[in-house]
């Protein structure tokens, strides 16, 4: 393992160095409430710093204009992270709560995120044609300057360069701000982004932050791009700061997933896969299906299968392996989803499995909180509306197709939501009328780098994978030529 992993002592990487600037405080397994490692938390002067470091390299260097070059970076920074993956997955259970198959599933997308990247900086090329007679058009797609990439804490690996790794192929030089709650993984991830070969110092810059760092990150005029992922309430703030430059915006923001479960769905394989998309995570996911929408034909029998399984969901820490789902990132998390489930009840939802804070017995010395299942008739309560981020499930009951199409798009949401039935014709007539960026079909949080993923409404805008990833790093650039033609009459 790494001398920085054996010290955890989380810092920032700046121009290619080792930063300590800022405040230092601590890093806990949110498992046992255990401090694991020490870290610098960045402010302004650190932001700052590191895009000045960025803005010279992208000014200075032919970085941007060498795409050979960062094809070979982003693939070995792909087989970087692939041999220390198991390294990753152990920080990221520590310090995260995931339970290791869920760590090892995050992890795993490293290598295809980048490799398709590398093949996007060779192939995002332009185009070119004869536009009339004797004069050519040109449209070229550059780099847009220092990309700001601001990424959450619930899944650091995985949303982090889902971001990073286009910012790259389309050869921007990056300042990157992740949370203090995951800092011991943050600084895996930047060493092993520092020590590929071939990328120059300062082109990548890590910054472990918070507001502060993030805020000057957004207000900078040096920073022309901003990539997000997080709320919808922070993406709306981030919006309004960084309209002050036009600047081009990359937002993958909340999500409130609706699963509608038709009357010929097969519940053997619905039950388990509603039940893993509301628990992967703790359900601390922006995909999280947290809205359970039934037929009325078979509204007991899901209640029933779907309340036994819940129960029998085993919490527990990432060290032991017969743990079904982790720990929420800290126990203040945990109070805040146990008084959103307290609200909802005392609104007028039905408890089904009431799940809520461990408080008993050795978990109660960690973050940990069952899952719990509520059912509701009004869509409009803030247990339906809100995204709670933690295993909550709510159930609604429809009686025809176009009900349940109308209930699962109320709402201001619109990132994912998942179809079960086995009908032919059915699933596809409803997906195209689902106000959604992502919709499964009989399954859930199946996604692949060469297909667009994004939110509808205020679930962002833009997108973070497929050929459109790229669109937000790049501009278009028309040259005109008037380079003369041959006259074939002529003798």
């Amino acid at each position: 393992m790494s001398k920085l992993m054996e010290t955890r002592f989380a810092r920032h990487l700046i121009n290619g160095e080792w930063d300590d600037g800022g405040v230092r405080e601590s890093s806990f397994n949110p498992a046992t409430g255990e401090v694991i490692g020490e870290y610098v938390k960045a402010g302004a002067d650190e932001a700052n710093r590191a895009i000045a470091a960025a803005k010279d390299v992208f000014d200075n260097t032919d970085w941007r204009f060498d795409r050979k070059l960062r094809a070979r970076v982003l693939n070995s920074m792909a087989d970087a992270f692939e041999a220390r993956s198991e390294e990753l997955v152990e920080i990221l259970a520590l310090e995260n709560g995931k339970i290791k198959p869920e760590a090892r599933f995050e992890v795993g997308l490293s290598g295809p995120t980048l490799r398709f990247n590398a093949a996007l900086a060779l192939t995002d090329t332009g185009r070119a044609a004869e536009a009339v007679k004797g004069r050519m058009t040109m449209v070229v797609r550059q780099a847009a300057g220092v990309s700001g990439v601001i990424a959450p804490w619930n899944s650091p690996v995985a949303l982090v360069l889902r971001s990073l790794a286009p910012a790259l192929a389309a050869g921007t030089t990056v300042v990157v701000n992740l949370p203090t709650a995951t800092a011991q993984t943050n600084a895996l991830i930047a060493e092993i982004v520092a020590q590929t070969p071939g990328l120059p110092a300062g082109v990548v810059n890590f910054l472990i932050g918070g507001r502060e760092s993030a805020g000057a990150i957004i207000k900078s005029p040096d920073v022309p791009i901003i990539s997000f992922t997080g709320s919808t309430k922070t993406g709306k703030s981030i919006s309004a700061d960084a309209a002050v430059h036009l600047k081009r915006m990359g937002l993958e923001l909340g999500g409130k997933t609706p699963m509608l479960v038709f009357e010929d769905a097969d519940l053997d394989e619905a039950i388990p896969i509603i039940v893993r998309a509301l628990t992967t995570f703790a359900g601390q996911f922006c995909m999280t299906g947290s809205r359970v929408l039934v037929a009325s034909a078979i509204a007991s029998a899901v209640r029933e299968r779907l309340a036994a399984a819940l129960r029998a969901v085993k919490v527990g820490p990432a060290a032991d392996p017969s743990s079904e789902m982790g720990a929420i990132i800290d126990k203040p998390n945990v109070s805040r989803i146990d008084a959103v489930v307290e609200n909802a009840i005392s609104a007028g939802a039905t408890v089904i499995v009431r799940g809520g804070p461990v408080t008993e017995g050795e978990l109660a010395k960690g973050a940990f909180y069952r899952p719990t299942l509520l059912e509701v008739t009004d869509s409009q309560m803030d247990i339906v509306q809100q995204e709670v981020f933690g295993p909550v499930l709510t159930m609604q009951v429809f009686e025809s197709e176009s009900e349940a199409i109308a209930m699962a798009n109320d709402s201001e949401y619109g990132l994912s939501a998942a179809v079960f039935s086995t009908d032919v014709d059915l699933p596809l007539r409803v997906a195209l009328q689902l106000e959604s960026g992502t919709v499964w079909v009989n399954d859930w949080a199946v996604l692949y780098d060469q297909s667009e993923e994004g939110g509808f409404k205020s679930s962002g805008q833009g997108r973070m994978r497929g050929l459109a990833v790229i669109d937000d790093f790049i501009e278009y650039k028309h040259i005109a030529l008037r380079p003369g033609h041959t006259d074939l009459t002529r003798g």
